[in-house]
């Protein structure tokens, strides 16, 4: 087939035309640099500092055992997350579409379907958490008005698609930056440090694995929707290139911004987080929550992108037929929003913490996901997909129901239990005796990895004996010329 020329960059203020389709040639478009900003501006946000400072906090670590288990977590994480990046461009479909391949078109139901509670609740819980943040620091702003504005944006970034939302990240690039530049000098240099800073915390093993573990979480959790942001890239980009950008932007645009969160816990343990930054920042506490909150609109705006690409995924396997365009994708983001604003807005004030523990469970599940997509696509495949066939009802090739790829992802959810913590509800054995750490997501990546392959790899024997068996008598018919 010869390959057609990249097209021009749609303008922002174009509504996205397609949804799961396969992209053409001849219509993608962007730069090596756009897998870079939207992963780097869209990690700067309120919800990462926060997620720094549980490393010093909750973890109890020092400076310098926080910073290297943030980084190697980040580091570590990034590799899948970029791994699945990097499947964008060779395809041009979203993620969960492409999961069809090592499912079967029912087989991946499933999977979809864990994917769009996740994000949804993770949408609700970033709108809440956003709303509070901004109600913090603006006078007469209530949380709940501070939800819908931040809703109002994401919504619209939604039912405008990939371009807005690319354009929103290269925005917040800059801006949080800048603003988180600013920050580091106006709680560090502005401010002195007190003698104390580098002497707070002391070193466990336990803290500095679950300070690595939550920063390797923190990438894995985009493994669902990151080839979703690269799948316009031309297919010309190649995998290299798309996987690097994609790497260092999401690895730098997390490191710092959990930096500065590690950094402020140690100013002031024992603070709430936002208050704590309000507090470290002050004189510019308001530039700086009210630009970070904005960048967890741009994330919320991935998330509901993410989950209505997914719903349509889900109505197209069980109606074929079904062509979604830019007007179904408006219609089914906005269900979803309403449902997300609806919760967010009426929910206790323990729904969050409650609905996490939740999350935290259905983000394990997807963890064996992630082993047998990569394997299938690197080790078996090497990226060799029949996607018209991820359309079909019977699912072409790869069939309905892939049951080599479902039992190893089963055994992977249960190897990871007796590894999991589950907020405060459930503690698993291995975690107990490794001081309260999970590690849970290491045990999937370990047993689903080797043996999704091994499975393959010994049912194809199987396939390609039982076929020489069949085709022995005709073989024998031939040898005696009868």
């Amino acid at each position: 087939m010869t390959e057609q020329p990249a097209g021009r960059r749609k303008p922002t203020s174009s509504i996205e035309s397609e949804t799961i389709q396969p992209i053409p040639l001849d219509q993608r478009h962007g730069t090596n640099r756009d897998m870079f900003t939207i992963w780097f501006g869209t990690n700067i946000m309120i919800l990462s500092v926060v997620t720094g400072g549980l490393a010093t906090t909750l973890f109890g670590q020092p400076a310098w055992s926080a910073a290297l288990g943030i980084i190697a977590g980040n580091l570590f994480g990034a590799i899948f997350m970029a791994l699945h990046s990097a499947q964008g461009p060779r395809l041009g479909v979203p993620q969960m579409v492409q999961t069809k391949g090592q499912f079967g078109s029912w087989g991946s139901l499933l999977i979809v379907l864990i994917v769009v509670v996740m994000y949804l609740g993770f949408f609700i819980s970033i709108l809440v958490f956003g709303g509070q943040s901004l109600a913090s620091v603006i006078p007469h702003l209530s949380s709940k008005a501070g939800i819908v504005l931040l809703a109002a944006a994401s919504i619209a970034a939604t039912i405008w698609g990939y371009s807005l939302i690319h354009a929103y990240a290269r925005i917040m690039t800059y801006a949080s930056g800048a603003v988180l530049l600013l920050a580091f000098v106006w709680a560090f240099v502005v401010h002195p440090v007190p003698h104390t800073f580098f002497g707070t915390g002391h070193f466990t093993l336990a803290g500095f694995m679950s300070t690595m573990s939550v920063a390797a979480v923190w990438q894995i959790a985009y493994a669902p929707y990151v080839s979703d942001y690269s799948r316009y890239m031309p297919a010309k980009t190649g995998s290299k290139p798309a996987f690097w950008m994609s790497y260092w932007g999401t690895s730098i645009g997390s490191i710092l911004p959990m930096f500065l969160g590690a950094g402020i816990g140690l100013l002031l343990p024992g603070a709430d987080p936002i208050a704590a930054l309000t507090k470290a920042t002050a004189g510019i506490s308001l530039l700086v929550v009210a630009v970070f909150s904005i960048g967890v609109a741009a994330t919320n705006a991935m998330n509901l992108y993410c989950g209505t690409l997914c719903t349509i995924t889900i109505a197209q396997t069980v109606m074929p037929r079904f062509t979604a365009r830019s007007r179904s994708r408006a219609v089914v983001a906005s269900g979803l929003c309403t449902i997300a604003l609806t919760v967010a807005l009426t929910s206790g004030s323990d729904f969050v913490a409650t609905y996490n523990n939740f999350l935290t469970l259905l983000l394990g599940s997807l963890v064996p996901w992630t082993a047998v997509n990569l394997v299938d696509f690197y080790l078996v495949r090497h990226g060799d997909y029949a996607v018209e066939d991820f359309f079909k009802r019977d699912g072409g090739r790869y069939g309905r129901v892939n049951w080599p790829a479902v039992l190893c992802y089963l055994v992977g959810v249960a190897a990871q239990i007796p590894f999991m913590i589950i907020g405060t509800f459930y503690t698993g054995p291995i975690a107990k005796a490794l001081g309260n750490t999970d590690i849970s997501f290491i045990a999937g990546l370990l047993v689903v990895s080797p043996l999704y392959y091994l499975t393959v790899k010994a049912v194809a024997r199987l396939r390609k004996s039982a076929m020489v068996v069949e085709m022995a008598p005709a073989l024998v018919r031939g040898g005696t010329g009868t």
